[in-house]
């Protein structure tokens, strides 16, 4: 299993010591690093500026909110980083959720699995340079319909580096995890754990059996998946590092009445717990919503513990479809974290 480190996205300004640890996540031998990006930082610039300094660690988007950049536009940033990078970028896209997506881009929502669809499509005729690109979809039309006439089908001038760069899919449902299968390189997910290997397995399953699928099964086929990962003597401590982003995520990334997080833990069976987070949060009691979260919930989906114990616990990790843990933490955590994986 590889590693990988996630700077995230930024909070009220950048990630101190970013660089720092990204250099560090390479020395280490780690095979990724992602940024992300919400409703502040964008993710390819700093992704960019990281991957300046490094020479052999992909370079990956985890994710590029597809409602924040037409498809050409992302396509063209996609086709500029993995110049740049002499070949190390990994598009990684996502559709996040209604409130972000028409609150803050002013993009509609309703059906991100046909939207995606045609988003990929596109980005992919782009990448590929074989033709000017058009299309007549639901979501999209280039050259664009009812505009001045004037449009006219293009490619773009700059021909690609790899025109088959890996594009992976962040996905948290079943009919998107299976989208994922059946037209990107992998999978990105989050709040992943070793008892829902079995659910997630099925749904890209159902992906790679669809008629024109890129792959036939897992083989070749990535899952990058983020997990905190801990090493410390004390469980419950190290636990209370991360049960206030959990209490974020399931209470308040999302309306309550879509909220793909709370899902994700309600479908591994804390759906008790998840609607009783989401309440307190959404009053305001943020502080009963970190302590509403059992530390069972954050080891089902985090490694956290004595380094003997995460190693104990990481069999079970590597018998899943994951072939990656993505990181998170400064220099020196990683490196904690590296040997107790090792």
């Amino acid at each position: 299993m590889k590693l990988g480190f996630h700077l995230g996205y930024w909070g009220s300004g950048p990630i101190p010591g970013a660089q720092e640890s990204v250099l560090e996540a390479e020395r280490l031998g780690f095979d990724s690093v992602w940024s992300a990006e919400a409703y502040g930082s964008d993710a390819f610039t700093p992704l960019a500026w990281v991957g300046a300094a490094t020479s052999r660690i992909k370079l990956g988007t985890n994710i590029v909110q597809m409602s924040a950049r037409t498809p050409a536009a992302t396509a063209m940033s996609a086709l500029t980083m993995d110049h740049l990078s002499g070949g190390r970028f990994v598009l990684g896209l996502g559709a996040s959720g209604p409130q972000v997506v028409e609150g803050w881009y002013g993009q509609p929502y309703p059906k991100p699995l046909a939207r995606t669809r045609e988003y990929v499509e596109i980005v992919r005729k782009v990448l590929a340079r074989e033709e000017p690109v058009t299309i007549d979809g639901q979501f999209f039309q280039l050259p664009l319909k009812g505009g001045t006439g004037l449009g006219k089908p293009l490619k773009p001038t700059v021909h690609p580096l790899r025109a088959d760069l890996p594009i992976y899919l962040a996905a948290e449902g079943p009919k998107n995890v299976a989208l994922a299968a059946e037209i990107c390189d992998g999978w990105l997910p989050l709040f992943f754990s070793p008892k829902s290997d079995g659910f997630y397995r099925a749904a890209l399953e159902e992906g790679f059996a669809r008629p024109g699928a890129r792959r036939s099964g897992l083989d070749g086929f990535e899952v990058a998946a983020s997990v905190p990962v801990i090493v410390h003597d004390d469980v419950e401590e190290a636990a209370g590092f991360i049960k206030p982003a959990l209490a974020l995520y399931i209470g308040g990334m999302g309306a309550k009445s879509v909220n793909f997080h709370h899902d994700v833990f309600a479908r591994l069976g804390y759906a008790d717990v998840a609607d009783k987070v989401q309440e307190l949060y959404l009053a305001g009691r943020k502080e009963e919503a970190v302590k509403a979260i059992p530390t069972s919930l954050v080891e089902d989906t985090s490694l956290i513990g004595p380094a003997e114990k995460i190693r104990e616990e990481l069999a079970a990790w590597e018998e899943t479809v994951v072939t990656t843990l993505l990181l998170r933490g400064d220099a020196g955590s990683l490196a904690k974290a590296a040997k107790a994986l090792s």
